[in-house]
């Protein structure tokens, strides 16, 4: 079982930036994909980005040019630098774990962009 804690969410204002964080622990797999995913009111889960352990990354259109996904294999965490944010980025963004047998989801970090 993977345990997944998200960290790094709150209130911006538009241009700003905030840096997300998700540890996780418990039974990691040597081999694993880690990322974010975000959920607007009203509207789908949908794909932020992910990263292999590897470290290779995948980016939706809408973030690509500003988000950056990051990780620490040594310390299990992965990391979600937002730039530039805009109002249509407000989400509940929750970190995700996949291996081949099973996938994870933590409990969702809120990021509110406002001015």
């Amino acid at each position: 079982q993977v345990q997944l804690v998200e960290s790094g969410g709150g209130l911006v204002q538009p241009g700003g930036s905030l840096r997300l964080s998700c540890a996780a622990s418990g039974g990691i797999s040597s081999i694993n994909t880690m990322g974010w995913y975000r959920q607007a009111p009203g509207k789908q889960r949908d794909l932020v980005a992910t990263i292999s352990r590897s470290g290779i990354t995948n980016y939706a259109d809408s973030v690509k040019d500003r988000f950056t996904i990051s990780r620490d294999n040594a310390k299990n965490t992965v990391y979600l630098q937002m730039n530039s944010l805009k109002a249509e980025d407000t989400a509940v963004y929750y970190c995700y774990y996949r291996v081949i047998t099973n996938s994870f989801w933590g409990q969702g970090t809120q990021v509110t962009v406002s001015s």
